[in-house]
């Protein structure tokens, strides 16, 4: 069964986001178990780009699928499972990126809906935190997508939230989205 096209979040009212949101079925990866069967010879780069034995897959279509079944073990490493095979993935930053951004509301009513670059969609909010880390080129923002797997905040969309953060006026500079406040200074190490 072919996968539909991701939705258009520009286009989207917040009632249809959430309907969308709530649409988004996933395989149960955290339930399956199989043996470690060795590794996928696949990568996902920095950019998001999924390669397969060192070629970009072209197809999103099959990109969202292999997304469905991406778990990140205990230790860190990221795998692709299912109920009867595990096979390891190279992921070079996080998994996936943030590509666009929909704002509504402001304080603590505000709502910032992400799409990733697989075509979901995630609210940032007490379960989607934000975190903001300092990078060798700048701040790198990251957006909890599910079960410690992370979306990159593409750089545009780095730079609405940061637009959007300094407006409000808050001290620090933070944002709001689904009641929970996320200041964008990069946390630091006690």
């Amino acid at each position: 069964m072919p996968m539909a096209p991701p939705p258009d979040l520009s286009s989207l009212s917040l009632a249809e986001i959430v309907r969308a949101m709530e649409a988004q079925k996933l395989p149960p990866v955290s339930q399956w178990n199989p043996t470690h069967c060795g590794d996928s010879e696949m990568r996902i780069a920095r950019d998001g780009t999924w390669y397969h034995q060192g070629s970009p897959i072209g197809r999103p279509a099959m990109v969202r699928l292999f997304s469905t079944i991406l778990r990140r073990e205990a230790d860190g490493r990221h795998v692709l499972v299912t109920p009867v095979e595990k096979l390891d993935i190279a992921v070079e930053d996080a998994p996936f990126v943030a590509v666009t951004l929909k704002a509504q509301g402001e304080g603590p009513d505000a709502r910032l809906t992400f799409q990733l670059n697989t075509g979901d969609l995630v609210a940032a909010g007490p379960a989607h935190g934000l975190r903001f880390a300092e990078g060798e080129d700048g701040p790198r923002p990251y957006l909890h997508v599910r079960d410690g797997l992370e979306a990159l905040i593409a750089r545009p969309v780095y730079y609405e939230l940061a637009e959007r953060a300094l407006a409000a006026g808050d001290t620090p500079p933070g944002l709001w989205s689904d009641g929970a406040f996320f200041p964008i200074a990069p946390a630091t190490d006690a």
